[in-house]
């Protein structure tokens, strides 16, 4: 079952004959993106290049037009697809389907002639991403190790609202993240009613709005670089501003500040300064919500994505001993 997948060391993983996922390979005709992060857009002009195609969901593809411009994608052939809906390219089949991680996230089956069907979970929460049957699973390991388990997971939002709101009685709230996973507070905040100014850059502004092109609800937003933004930011009056993670230190340590990641295990929200704090909120799956995945698809193999973080070896180990099927990771380390 294990030439029906594989790994390579530059991050694509292959399925079937002819599909790369999330990074370039020369050999492939066909390419597919599963999301728009940078860490799975590997390679992505030179797929543009050289592949026939180059499928993704149409969420995915205004999002990649926000961040890299509308020229880019047009350098190729993109096929934008939605989600269920099956192409041929040979003797294969291809379909994207959902995944709860970041909007337009998507996971990617391939059957082939002899009806063995290959999945790829690509980024995903366990918690409303649907469970695919699959003959050979690759599935991604970003928290892949026994440690990283959320006991608090049910809390988190609930307590992260509590957080803004005391935040906002004493002035401005600032809260860093990336892309994806800002939009997703600001649609928690909105529906928490939060009807405070949210003030974004230039960057978060147009994927913000690609976001609420496909449906998502994200509140008040106003420029960084409005006058009336301005004015709030002088007269320091209550307002939330919604930043890349990579701007954090360009903000004043002075203000109220939030970082949400999902590198946080032991408490739903943790204070680390006067003003700052962490709060846990993550868009993959934690160990136990892995292994889910793992047990409801019944793969007979399952590989474990050991390209983008260093918990692969770990969560194959994991399936083996816990659930008892055969699992690898891959690409193998390089000895030290």
């Amino acid at each position: 079952m294990q030439e029906k997948a594989t790994i390579t060391q530059n991050g694509a993983v292959l399925l079937g004959k002819h599909l790369a996922c999330d990074a370039y390979e020369e050999i492939r005709p066909l390419r597919a993106v599963t999301h728009a992060h940078a860490d799975h857009m590997q390679g992505l002009p030179q797929s543009l290049r050289k592949c026939r195609k180059v499928l993704m969901t149409k969420p995915t593809k205004d999002l990649i037009d926000a961040m890299r411009g509308t020229d880019f994608l047009k350098r190729g052939h993109v096929q934008a697809l939605d989600y269920n809906h099956t192409i041929q390219y040979e003797d294969e089949r291809i379909t994207l389907h959902k995944a709860d991680h970041i909007l337009g996230a998507a996971q990617i089956s391939v059957e082939d002639k002899e009806n063995k069907r290959i999945v790829f979970t690509g980024d995903f929460r366990i918690d409303e991403t649907p469970v695919l049957d699959s003959d050979v699973l690759v599935i991604e390991a970003t928290y892949g190790s026994p440690h990283c388990r959320r006991r608090f997971h049910k809390e988190a939002k609930n307590l992260l609202i509590s957080l803004v709101d005391k935040g906002l009685k004493q002035g401005p709230v600032y809260v860093f993240g990336y892309h994806g996973k800002i939009q997703e507070i600001m649609q928690i905040l909105n529906n928490a009613n939060i009807n405070v100014p949210f003030i974004v850059p230039e960057n978060v502004f147009h994927i913000s709005r690609v976001c609420e092109k496909h449906g998502m609800r994200l509140g008040k937003l106003m420029l960084s670089t409005e006058l009336e933004a301005f004015e709030l930011f002088e007269k320091n009056t209550p307002f939330i501003g919604f930043y890349h993670m990579h701007s954090k230190n360009k903000i004043n340590p002075a203000n109220f500040r939030i970082s949400v990641s999902g590198w946080e295990f032991y408490s739903a929200i943790r204070q680390v300064g006067e003003k700052e704090y962490l709060a846990a909120l993550s868009d993959h799956s934690d160990f136990d919500g892995l292994l889910e995945y793992v047990k409801q698809s019944k793969p007979r193999l399952v590989i474990t994505d050991n390209s983008r973080v260093r918990y692969g070896e770990t969560l194959a180990k994991e399936i083996r001993k816990n659930l008892g099927i055969n699992a690898i990771a891959l690409p193998k380390s390089h000895a030290v």
